[in-house]
């Protein structure tokens, strides 16, 4: 799994026009699926992205996670976080998990985040979507569960 993670004022997702989800102040989380990823890969990666020391401390200092500034999270579906473009000009997709399987793990992301107690937005997964957020910061935080210390 691949999350993008942007600190951000806010966010939002618009499908065919209509506001599919929206945050204030907190997090908006870009979520590729690979191939091979599980449950326990989300929660390692929500656990991971909730508690992320990202965000001002009264000094000023990144210091405070996204559960101790009581923030939002906004999850936006992207399997394009897995193109491969060692090759040629067209990037490859193969590595993505196929779609039915990366729509029940992003969702698991979003409800894994509201488990904690995180106000959670959404996109619409396999939509054309438009994002719009205002990066704080800027901010822009990347994950790779490949890389990641459990």
């Amino acid at each position: 799994m691949r999350v993008l993670i942007q600190r951000a004022s806010w966010g939002r997702v618009t499908v065919d026009s209509a506001v599919t989800g929206s945050i204030d102040h907190g997090l908006v989380v870009f979520v590729g699926v690979g191939r091979g990823d599980s449950v326990d890969t989300v929660r390692a990666m929500v656990k991971k992205t909730a508690n992320l020391r990202i965000f001002e401390d009264e000094a000023g200092k990144m210091n405070r996670s996204l559960l101790e500034v009581g923030g939002a999270c906004l999850v936006v579906s992207q399997f394009t976080l897995y193109a491969d473009c060692t090759r040629g000009r067209r990037p490859y997709f193969g590595d993505a998990e196929d779609p039915e399987r990366a729509t029940t793990l992003c969702d698991a992301f979003a409800e894994e985040m509201t488990s904690l107690g995180v106000t959670v937005g959404t996109g619409e997964f396999g939509a054309m979507m438009n994002v719009e957020l205002c990066n704080d910061g800027p901010v822009t935080i990347w994950l790779d569960s490949a890389t990641l210390k459990r």
